[in-house]
């Protein structure tokens, strides 16, 4: 059957004068990559929490296979919605695998202990994010990309259609980074739906679908990378020039910044 999951026409403010996003429609069909991309401060994270009603947006609707989110009750909507945030932090010295096994959360009632199933599906997860070498250690002993991959694991271990994924490669090196989108490649294949929000134009060539340019608190475009990511839509959204380049030993279009002339003023947005 799969997943559909729609928004139409959201808006978000803490204060109800200065909206954070407005006026924000897109629809998600499964195994669909959605990658959203933007400058800093201009509320692509803030959605991501709309999304699956951690924070509640002011007007417009998100659906869930024609549902309302907001009428869906919290333990059935994370069996079917994972949330990864970015910058994630723990205060306490969990091995990884009881970092991973907290996933299964929506499916052990409350004042019960994981069962032995719940274990055979956290440790899958964190086979499949290729950090079996890792399941006995302190999650607070690990490397930031590993820690990443720990997250996505517990994710993964809630078994969801729909994956949220809040700057997955945000602070890692190359290799790391590569590790986490190969995974995303290979979760789509499984059938799970994907939205990710990045600072890399380069990574939506690389694995979306679909890519959505959010500048100002709007997308301002939403389409493939091929016809989304060019010079233009590049230059209007970071105000810095980049060309978009195709470059035969990677089979695809990247993104390469050029060089400000001296004395050029290039407005930076927090």
């Amino acid at each position: 059957m799969g997943l559909t999951y729609s928004a139409e026409k959201l808006r978000f403010s803490w204060d109800g004068k200065r909206d954070i996003f407005r006026d924000v429609s897109f629809s998600l069909t499964t195994g669909e990559i959605f990658c959203i991309i933007g400058p800093n401060g201009t509320g692509k994270s803030t959605l991501m929490k709309c999304m699956i009603d951690i924070l509640e947006y002011q007007e417009g609707i998100a659906r869930l296979d024609g549902t309302d989110i907001r009428t869906i009750d919290r333990k059935t909507l994370a069996k079917r919605i994972a949330y990864v945030p970015q910058g994630y932090q723990v205060a306490f010295p969990y091995t990884v695998l009881e970092y991973v096994i907290m996933g299964r959360a929506p499916y052990i009632s409350p004042f019960s202990s994981p069962e032995e199933k719940d274990l055979e599906i956290a440790v899958m997860a964190i086979q499949e994010a290729g950090i079996m070498h890792l399941i006995d250690k302190s999650i607070n002993e690990v490397s930031g990309g590993e820690h990443q991959m720990a997250l996505i694991a517990r994710a993964l271990a809630q078994q969801p259609e729909l994956l949220l994924l809040d700057e997955p490669t945000s602070h890692l090196d190359f290799g790391n980074q590569m590790q986490v989108l190969s995974l995303i490649e290979r979760l789509k294949d499984r059938g799970i739906t994907i939205v990710m929000t990045s600072h890399f134009p380069d990574h939506a060539f690389m694995v979306s679908d679909v890519v959505g340019i959010m500048k100002d608190g709007s997308f301002t475009t939403i389409g493939p990378a091929e016809k989304v990511i060019t010079n233009d839509s590049l230059k209007e959204t970071y105000h810095v020039d980049i060309r978009v380049e195709y470059v035969e030993i990677a089979g695809r279009k990247v993104c390469i910044p050029i060089k400000n002339q001296p004395g050029c003023y290039c407005p930076v947005k927090g």
